[in-house]
């Protein structure tokens, strides 16, 4: 089954892939949305993420035939009143990860509580129309410096206790099998895996 994907992020659409394969869902064949570069974009302004995710969703499912998912994930940090939160990619004037990064550093280094958690929230729709949304989430500290050259965005600072990792020192299928991306598909397949095959 074909799966449209609307992201334009490499990262993401390698670890919904990854996700796909380390789940045993053969049957998913995860594809970004053909032409999206080139469609009106989505305005993502909603206050939470499944706002944004919804949006999304249903905005570029209207361009194809698939079913299409698409996800809004971020930082939620708990001495920053959850911010940078559905802000996470634009956090920094620059919104580069780096820039990102190092603001997020500069606001925290008069705190002591470094609690943070990923959230991802995956919407499905078909047409235009929403079909289900899916959570998930993971608990973390934010380190004083990053560590570790894989993954993206926040991943070099997002350190996870149970692994004594930080999520860009892991490898992909570890990350996916504990991030919040993980959880999200994990439930976005258990969705398909109910439904009566033709």
């Amino acid at each position: 089954m074909i799966l449209r994907c609307a992201t334009g992020n490499p990262g993401k659409l390698a670890e919904f892939r990854t996700a796909a394969a380390a789940l045993g869902c053969s049957w998913a064949d995860i594809r970004p949305l053909d032409g999206l570069a080139t469609l009106p974009p989505c305005e993502e302004n909603g206050a939470t993420f499944e706002e944004n995710a919804t949006k999304k969703a249903l905005h570029y499912s209207a361009w194809c035939e698939e079913y299409l998912f698409a996800d809004d994930s971020g930082l939620e940090v708990d001495a920053l009143g959850g911010a940078p939160g559905v802000r996470s990619a634009r956090f920094s004037p620059e919104g580069a990860d780096e820039a990102n990064n190092r603001l997020l550093l500069e606001r925290l280094a008069q705190s002591e509580d470094r609690r943070a958690r990923f959230v991802c929230v995956i919407a499905l729709a078909r047409k235009g129309a929403l079909i289900a949304t899916f959570r998930g989430s993971v608990e973390g500290v934010i380190l004083d410096a990053p560590r570790g050259s894989r993954g993206f965005g926040y991943d070099p600072l997002f350190f996870f206790p149970p692994l004594g990792q930080t999520f860009a020192e892991l490898d992909a299928g570890t990350k996916m099998r504990i991030s919040h991306r993980g959880e999200a598909l994990r439930r976005l397949f258990a969705y398909f895996a109910r439904l009566p095959r033709s």
